[in-house]
């Protein structure tokens, strides 16, 4: 068994593997899915302050491969999740479902 073409394969995949744009686009993405949690984040029921709006911060890692975005109060889960006395008021699962779409088609326009 023979294979031939095998440096001209690794040539255009080391040609095509720039990882910048990736991290750009990991940014990006993150930066967004803050900007739609915070806007997501305005509760119609009960007493609203902006704590949970204010606490939301995004963090890269991992070199930038990794956005993390989160709420930083300690009773986001029960905005989020609801409680037996409260209703639920959905801010980052919503937002991340959106959020989700728009980054795996940018991975794919990345790959083509």
């Amino acid at each position: 068994m023979e294979i031939r073409g095998l440096d001209q394969l690794i040539g255009g995949l080391n040609k095509r593997a720039n990882l910048d744009i990736v991290k750009s686009t990991v940014t990006k993405n993150g930066a967004d899915l803050d900007k739609r949690m915070k806007r997501n984040a305005s509760f119609t029921r009960g007493y609203q302050t902006g704590t949970t709006k204010r606490s939301i911060t995004t963090t890269l890692s991992d070199g930038g491969f990794t956005s993390t975005t989160k709420p930083n109060t300690h009773y986001s889960a029960y905005l989020e999740y609801g409680t037996r006395y409260m209703s639920a008021q959905p801010f980052v699962k919503p937002s991340f479902d959106v959020q989700k779409v728009q980054f795996l088609n940018d991975m794919k326009r990345l790959m083509k």
